[in-house]
């Protein structure tokens, strides 16, 4: 596990950061429909004590912090030191004083409990070992305490991130993370998709009340028609497929480019690139 934590972590603090930076705006906002929707259903309370798990750009760990306000506290937990090094400092620059960002693997590490209620805005999706992130976020809990998740349903109802993936793997050789010495982001966006699997992982790992909430909502994945191809390009599954294909990517690049363009033009509107999306809101409690 250690081993394959390192690969991982050294994507996010390295290529994946660079290409989310990138495409900021347009991952922040995205969630964002999806985060909140997930964040007024957890009504925390003013003094309590929430953490953010997978915080990444700390967007999500700073409106927790406003909710619980100056006498709680928001803390943010993120592999990657680059990611939190930004969140920190943004935090700062906003003056959120009662948000802070902690660089360490949930999985395995002291999460520094403990707390009234957990949060993940799309940060569960790509432990190596989910069972044992979970155990480890149950345990950091106080008792009574509330686990919410944003996660990817499946593939069929992100079109956009699923048809785009279609269309590269039938052009672009698909090179498997055990091909290639390059990192990689780990099991991928849809590895909670399943309530079938999550669920009864959820349960054994500690947890009771587990409920999912199917989230549906049109999310901006581009200004225009080439930025959504310039992000299909660089992340999600497309851009994964691309990248580890190495020098036969990059020369398929133009041909991928033209294929992208007809799968995600019918989502062009007047104001940007508008995409159906899918989530699961999964809720868990930690026994009293």
């Amino acid at each position: 596990m250690a081993s394959a934590n390192q690969v991982m972590i050294a994507a996010w603090n390295t290529v994946l950061f660079e290409k989310f930076c990138r495409f900021r705006l347009l991952v922040v906002e995205g969630t964002a429909q999806h985060s909140d929707a997930a964040l007024d259903r957890c009504r925390y309370t003013a003094s309590e004590r929430v953490l953010d798990v997978g915080s990444g750009f700390g967007s999500t760990t700073q409106r927790i912090a406003t909710r619980v306000g100056p006498a709680g506290e928001a803390v943010g937990w993120d592999c990657a030191a680059n990611f939190a090094r930004l969140a920190e400092t943004d935090a700062s620059d906003n003056r959120v004083a009662n948000a802070r960002f902690v660089v360490g693997d949930v999985q395995v590490d002291d999460l520094q409990g403990p707390y009234d209620h957990a949060f993940a805005s799309f940060g569960t999706m790509f432990f190596a070992s989910p069972g044992a992130a979970m155990r480890n976020v149950r345990d950091a809990l106080e008792p009574g305490g509330t686990f919410m998740q944003v996660v990817w349903r499946k593939r069929e109802d992100n079109p956009w991130l699923y048809d785009a993936e279609q269309r590269v793997k039938a052009i672009v050789p698909v090179v498997s993370h055990d091909e290639t010495d390059q990192v990689h982001c780990g099991p991928g966006p849809f590895s909670m998709a399943d309530a079938d699997t999550v669920g009864p992982m959820l349960r054994a790992a500690g947890f009771e009340n587990v409920s999912f909430e199917r989230h549906d909502c049109d999310i901006c994945i581009g200004r225009d028609l080439d930025d959504a191809v310039d992000f299909a390009m660089a992340l999600g599954p497309a851009g994964e497929i691309i990248r580890l294909a190495g020098e036969e990517g990059a020369r398929c690049a133009p041909q991928v480019r033209v294929a992208l363009r007809e799968v995600l033009a019918p989502y062009l509107r007047a104001d940007g690139v508008w995409a159906p999306s899918s989530t699961w809101f999964i809720a868990a409690t930690k026994p009293g």
